[in-house]
């Protein structure tokens, strides 16, 4: 993908200021040489393969998508050396068979077929350099992989075969039972970037801060969090997000909520607030695991609703992702679901009612299953449904995938 020489500068100089920390390191050429033959000569190397093929059909005049693709990631992960360590991964994502579907990239797809969005080609997606602090604390600045506590604000979209990574300085403290995460982001690589130009910005110019702080207690974990996200070319998308969550046990019942509030921030042109807010509780029957939860992004008048930009968002409101966006009246979200395992086979199934946060409206209803077979541990297989049947929003959406995952 195409990065700009902005932040190119900006990864030399926040590279050099992380460098300028390790005064420890050894001011001989061969002392620095011996050092990184030691991180490289340490250091571990993975490889990953995620073979997919996805389908989709809706009630449009799109055409039904089919897309057969081949993911191969190649991991490198070095050894420390006077604190210092790299992580590297490089991504390669290939068409296997059809390719008749629409990934946003500008070809003969685009428009014609439903959206599947792996558009095919190459790419770094971690260069990370990382520098140990004191014990359980540590800097790391480059490409990331950044995943806070739900994903919900901030996530790297793992589904996707492209996922979405992070141009950032990051600082982690992990002491006692107190985590805390912070990111200055100065680019986000989205999941659009292909070998092909693409109908959506593959990039977002950023000025971002993320925060996430928790401390966990005998009665729970609570936690607060700060996302500041500043999009020079997705302005609409910025906003400021505040808030606090809290996750614990009750006489055997899982409880899960938490609560934001988000304005505009930056060059945003439209001003608005909204609310967002969760409940969850879930627990056993036997061998079955139950979860019934509801969930609302606000809206300002019907205006403008909350949204999450950078969050990991197939996680959420169904697989379907009929509600990617969020509609401008806001959504509740409704949802029920099952879960089991029988030895290596796992199987679920959620219910979800979609309604609109402002004005009433029933946007439809959702049906997901998923079932996945662990063969050995290296290989599993994973094959998932979604259907969508729409009311006020959207059209009737059905979706399948089926993926083998390799990993050695």
């Amino acid at each position: 993908m195409k990065r700009t020489a902005g932040n190119n500068l900006k990864l030399v100089q926040v590279g050099a200021a992380v460098f300028s920390i390790g005064l420890s390191v050894p001011s001989d050429a061969q002392s620095i040489a011996d050092d990184v033959m030691a991180m490289i000569s340490g250091g571990t190397t993975h490889l990953a393969l995620r073979y997919r093929l996805e389908t989709v059909e809706q009630d449009n005049l799109l055409r039904d998508a089919t897309a057969s693709t081949l993911r191969t990631r190649l991991s490198f992960q070095s050894a420390t050396a006077n604190r210092f360590s790299l992580a590297l991964e490089a991504d390669s994502i290939m068409s296997v068979g059809s390719d008749s579907y629409d990934s946003f990239a500008l070809d003969r797809q685009r428009g014609n077929y439903s959206v599947i969005a792996d558009p095919v080609g190459t790419e770094i997606n971690i260069a990370a350099l990382q520098y140990a602090l004191e014990e359980g604390s540590s800097l790391s600045v480059g490409r990331q992989r950044l995943n806070h506590a739900t994903q919900r604000f901030l996530g790297s979209v793992g589904w996707r075969q492209n996922e979405q990574t992070m141009d950032a300085l990051s600082y982690h403290r992990s002491a006692g039972s107190l985590n805390v995460d912070y990111s200055y982001i100065w680019n986000v690589n989205r999941i659009f970037g292909g070998s092909k130009p693409s109908a959506q910005a593959s990039d977002l110019d950023s000025n971002s801060h993320a925060l996430n702080i928790s401390t966990a207690k005998d009665w729970g974990t609570v936690s607060a969090f700060l996302y500041a996200l500043d999009f020079d070319n997705a302005r609409g998308a910025s906003s400021i997000s505040y808030g606090g969550s809290y996750t614990g046990k009750v006489s055997g019942l899982n409880l899960f909520a938490s609560y934001a509030r988000q304005s505009d921030y930056g060059d945003n042109p439209i001003s608005y607030d909204a609310d967002y807010f969760v409940v969850e509780g879930s627990g056993k029957v036997g061998n079955l695991s139950l979860l019934l939860g509801y969930e609302n992004l606000g809206s300002d008048a019907g205006n403008v609703s909350f949204s999450t930009p950078l969050a990991t968002l197939h996680k959420f409101q169904g697989f379907a992702d009929s509600f990617l966006n969020t509609p401008a009246n806001g959504i509740e979200d409704i949802y029920l679901s099952a879960s089991s395992s029988l030895n290596a086979l796992n199987l679920s199934t959620s219910l979800h009612r979609y309604n609109a946060s402002e004005g009433g409206q029933h946007y439809g209803n959702e049906w997901d299953v998923v079932a996945g077979y662990k063969i050995n541990a290296h290989i599993n297989v994973e094959a998932k449904v979604a259907l969508y049947s729409s009311k006020d929003f959207g059209v009737d959406t059905d979706k399948f995938w089926l993926s083998v995952n390799m990993a050695f």
